[in-house]
């Protein structure tokens, strides 16, 4: 069975993610140290205890996330479900390791790249290949519905391939030939996307005042599950260290219906 040295890892994934250029709101990389040496990693969307349970489990060396720990604006405190979280990786000498706006803006193994490439939109791209964006730090993507000409069509294929109900704000008939989209809880980002020439917006979450901006700029607006939305960023980032490294690499899907 093929190794790789935690640190190395980390040092590729950091590389790869280009993560230093990101202000975030969380650290990125290697947040927790555990063994040296790492031949089986569980792949999710979060470090919930359910997950790190999970790779403790099934003997797992690492745990490779986009939601990791120590968020901005947190209680500091190592008590609670924090201290059982932090417990649990300490005592089982697991490497934990998350990427947040990284993984999200990644132009091929990106949460965005991953939600065109399951829902079949068609990026907009320029002359040197890179996807047409907006927003902060040009998180949003723009591009077409390619066989959903309309909001109700769209939608549909939401539900039908991510798996769950979305919410929809928009005359359902409504015809579509630019769209935009940034998975997660970025509904703020709604009004970069209208001012992108969007007729549609796919996020993972909604607002009271979403609604709102959605209904008087005349944008199609889906709110398609933070979770179910983000994913797949995750699994093509494990594919990738599986098949750089040649260490085994599982992802785990704890079910999240926001």
């Amino acid at each position: 069975m093929n190794k790789v040295d935690s640190r190395v890892l980390a040092a590729w994934l950091d590389d790869l993610l280009q993560a230093a250029r990101f202000k975030d709101y969380c650290p990125n990389g290697m947040q927790v140290e555990g063994r040296s040496e790492i031949a089986h990693i569980i792949t999710g969307v979060t470090a919930s205890e359910a997950l790190l349970r999970t790779a403790v489990e099934r003997g797992a060396d690492a745990v490779l996330v986009h939601h990791g720990w120590m968020w901005r604006n947190e209680d500091r405190r190592v008590i609670g479900t924090r201290r059982a979280r932090m417990a649990l990786a300490l005592k089982n000498d697991l490497n934990l390791y998350a990427y947040h706006l990284p993984l999200d803006a990644h132009p091929i193994l990106g949460n965005n790249a991953q939600l065109a490439r399951v829902l079949g939109l068609e990026p907009l791209r320029g002359q040197d290949g890179a996807p047409a964006t907006c927003g902060p730090d040009n998180l949003v993507w723009l591009g077409s519905p390619g066989e959903a000409g309309t909001l109700g069509a769209l939608a549909r294929r939401v539900r039908e391939r991510l798996g769950r109900e979305p919410l929809v704000v928009g005359d359902e008939d409504m015809p579509l030939a630019r769209v935009a989209w940034c998975t997660g809880g970025a509904q703020g980002m709604l009004a970069d996307a209208a001012d992108a020439g969007a007729q549609a917006y796919i996020t993972g979450e909604v607002s009271e005042s979403t609604v709102h901006l959605a209904r008087e700029s005349g944008v199609g607006f889906i709110a398609a599950g933070h979770h179910a939305t983000e994913r797949y960023g995750v699994q093509a980032l494990g594919n990738a260290v599986a098949e750089h490294f040649g260490v085994r690499v599982e992802f785990v899907d704890i079910d999240n219906p926001a």
